[in-house]
Order: structure tokens, then C-alpha cells, then sequence
């Protein structure tokens, strides 16, 4: 099976893809093109040959670039590569330098892509609600104008992510969000007694556009309700499995010539 590359129109001409499980080679309850470490020093052959499929079929030849995400707000410019036993402890990346895949993993947060196809300027970021509560988006935005991005110019796509019928949160996620802004109310939906369900693409987008960004399309893919496309660490949780896959997000620039 081929690696299936899900792309947005909002960054046509840009070197992008979401991908889900599709076209791997791991095997068992992770089976297909799982990118998960799960705190592997050594990175095993399963894991190496994915993650050379998933950069063939987004950037061939560039050199894939991960971060040790930690559910943060902190995002980093990458000018030269980093060890991959030293991957910043960030979730979100930046850079105006060709060559590099700049790969988000995910299991049911949503991955950001963002290019300002002018200044030849890329981000991607990892937001989870933690994340996107604390402006992950905010900061990537911030970063990419430093290397001489217009946020006017920049347009963005957000991935598959857990959509807002599958992911119910208690009373207590819901207050959180409405004591940070009032208005976050619109995000959620009444759920059972005690619950709702919270709109965390709608949400991410809210922030970007909050932030200047002009063009943004969401890609309306949930990773909960489609197993045969996407890892989702919540119906893994679900279900009772062991164990769950993380899909790749990738940007980068191609190289001249």
C-alpha cells in the first residue's frame, strides 16, 4: 500500500503533506505507517523505513526534522539541523532554510502547517488543547516573522485531529477554557450530563485568525472515528489497547535546482 498523502489547498505549491497510517511497514495494533519512539533512544528498522516513506512522499532527499514535543507553547527556529538524540524539548518549528522536512507527530492533536510562499518561510506545530490554550500558534506566527514572514501572507492548514464529536471533555476542561476567555464557550457543544464536546479545530483556527493569519482551511479528518486512516490515542484508550501509533505532519522547502 502506497503512503497516503492528504494536502491542503491553502498551501498548494509549498512541499506538505498529512499523513495517517497508510503505506508502513510497522506491524501488530500499530500497524501500518506508525512514527511513534515511545522513548527509543535507538531508533528500530520498522521506524526507520517509515519514516523514509513518509519523507519520499512529501520531500524526497530532505532530511527529516522531529522535536521532542512536550504539549508546549515553545517554538524553535531550526538554521542547521539538530542531533536526533537532542531534539528540543518544543512543539512547534520554523525555518527559512530548503532541505528540511519539518515533521509534527500526532495521535489525535492537531498538526499546523504554515508557509508564507514569498519570504520562503515554513512552520509546523503540534496543538494539543494544552498547546493551543497556551499559544503555540501564537509563537510559530511570532517566529516566522522573524525570519521575514508576514502573517498577512501566511496561510495555514490544520490536520486530521480529533473532531468535535468524538472528543467529549467533563465540566471542568469546559471551565478552564471559558475562565481564559468567555467567549471559548462557542467551542463546545452540549454533551451528556456533565460533559461537552469540545471543538479543538474550530478552536486552533479561532487562534490563528486571532493572530492575523488570513488564510486558514481546516481539513475536517478525524482521527478518532477513522481507524483504517489514522492512530488516535483516545479510541485506543477506548478500546482497551496496549498501545497506539502517531501520525506525521510534514513542511519543508524544496532545494534550488
Amino acid at each position: 500500500m502506497t503512503v497516503e498523502v492528504n494536502r491542503a489547498r491553502a498551501l498548494d505549491g509549498i512541499a506538505h503533506g498529512f499523513l495517517g497510517r497508510r503505506g508502513g511497514v510497522s506491524t501488530g495494533i500499530t500497524a501500518g505507517l506508525d512514527l511513534g519512539r515511545r522513548g527509543q533512544v535507538e531508533i528500530g528498522p520498522e521506524l526507520v523505513e517509515n519514516r523514509r516513506r513518509a519523507v519520499a512522499a512529501v520531500l524526497p532527499g530532505a532530511e527529516l526534522i522531529t522535536l521532542y514535543q512536550v504539549h508546549s507553547a515553545e517554538c524553535v527556529t531550526l538554521d542547521r539541523p539538530w542531533d536526533d538524540s537532542a531534539r528540543p524539548h518544543a512543539d512547534a518549528m520554523v525555518t527559512d532554510r530548503p532541505g528540511y522536512a519539518l515533521g509534527i507527530l500526532t495521535a489525535d492533536c492537531a498538526p499546523v502547517l504554515l508557509a508564507d510562499r514569498d519570504a520562503g518561510v515554513v512552520g509546523a506545530a503540534h496543538a494539543g488543547w494544552k498547546g493551543a490554550i497556551g499559544g503555540v500558534t501564537d509563537a510559530t506566527v511570532a517566529a516566522m516573522e522573524r525570519l521575514g514572514a508576514d502573517r498577512d501572507r501566511i496561510a495555514a492548514a490544520i490536520g486530521p485531529c480529533i473532531a468535535r464529536a468524538s472528543y467529549e471533555v467533563d465540566a471542568a476542561f469546559e471551565r478552564r477554557f471559558e475562565e481564559h476567555d468567555p467567549e471559548n464557550e462557542r467551542f463546545f457543544a452540549a454533551g451528556r450530563e456533565g460533559h461537552a464536546q469540545f471543538d479543538l479545530e474550530g478552536y486552533v483556527a479561532h487562534h490563528l485568525a486571532a493572530a492575523g493569519v488570513r488564510t486558514i482551511e481546516m481539513m475536517g479528518l478525524d482521527t478518532y472515528a477513522d481507524a483504517d486512516r489514522f492512530y488516535s490515542f483516545r479510541r485506543a484508550t477506548h478500546r482497551g489497547e496496549p498501545d497506539y501509533g502517531r501520525q506525521i505532519s510534514i513542511i519543508g522547502l524544496r532545494s534550488a535546482g
